[in-house]
């Protein structure tokens, strides 16, 4: 009993503890930007040198992975203090999880939502360019990020929803696209599905941002078929998927056995939208 706890506890946490070993660069402003009941959510914020309010810089929001039931914003911290060594501003969001509030799927799409809604609609505060704000994240955090993009319910309620949520752009890592029955997280989504599930609502209508969407082929979470079928649907509605398939990897593989891959391609995708300049600067560690 305490040798399958114990492997229990090591599957729970390896999302995050993958790269632990890594000392963990460290934002340049954690700001509040929604408070429900007692909780109070943050965007963890770095900077590109010298950056001033008065700039107007391109920016994304990271959203973590953990199956919407754990995870911190710190997973995304590397890969962000690297694109602001690029010149982007990068905000790794904090958003409710079941271990941590008790809460569902649903209101981490809500706090997605809000986080993108928030960092649009302060952009002369940030220094950011309110039009080219793309989104990012790992497995539930890509499916944060994507809803945000495409899933039209799921407002926090008194929220100004005139103030846009889609990001202008997805830097997705073995994302959740897909939560119906043969998909992931169905028992979690099943009261909203199909409304909830990504894949589901995208038409020529609804189109998806520009995308890159990167994962492993040994991933038992999100098979290679649901990306294929992400980037068929997302280009029959006319719009953009760069598909990376990255051969014999797992699941949450871009966190450290090829965070130097994945990283450099997303830089390459960023650059091609004109969100950065130049060629990349990333050292193989």
């Amino acid at each position: 009993m305490k040798k399958k706890m114990f492997i229990s506890i090591v599957v729970t946490l390896v999302g995050c503890a993958a790269f632990s070993a890594v000392e963990l660069p460290k934002p340049d402003q954690i700001i509040p930007y929604k408070k429900i009941g007692d909780v109070k959510l943050t965007l963890h914020v770095f900077n590109p040198p010298g950056h001033k309010a008065t700039d107007k810089t391109p920016a994304i929001v990271f959203f973590f992975g953990g199956g919407w039931v754990n995870g911190e914003p710190s997973a995304f911290y590397r890969q962000s203090a690297y694109l602001a060594s690029r010149g982007m501003v990068a905000i790794c969001a904090d958003y409710r999880t079941k271990s941590k509030h008790q809460t569902t799927p649903l209101e981490s799409v809500k706090d997605g939502k809000s986080a993108m809604r928030w960092v649009r609609s302060h952009a002369t505060d940030l220094g950011i360019d309110p039009d080219k704000l793309a989104a990012g994240g790992g497995s539930a955090g890509g499916h944060v990020a994507v809803a945000a993009a495409i899933v039209k319910d799921f407002n926090e309620e008194g929220e100004d929803t005139s103030v846009s949520c889609r990001p202008d752009a997805l830097v997705l890592f073995n994302p959740v696209t897909d939560t119906g029955k043969n998909g992931f997280g169905y028992d979690c989504v099943k009261d909203w599905w199909p409304a909830i599930s990504p894949i589901e609502n995208i038409d020529k209508t609804n189109p998806p941002p520009p995308t890159i969407f990167q994962v492993g082929t040994k991933d038992k979470l999100i098979p290679v078929a649901t990306a294929e079928r992400y980037k068929k649907l997302t280009e029959d509605a006319g719009a953009r998927c760069d598909l990376r398939l990255y051969e014999d990897q797992p699941h949450s593989f871009f966190h450290k056995a090829k965070y130097y891959e994945t990283l450099l391609e997303t830089d390459k995708f960023l650059t091609s939208l004109g969100f950065l300049s130049g060629p990349p600067t990333l050292i193989k560690e």
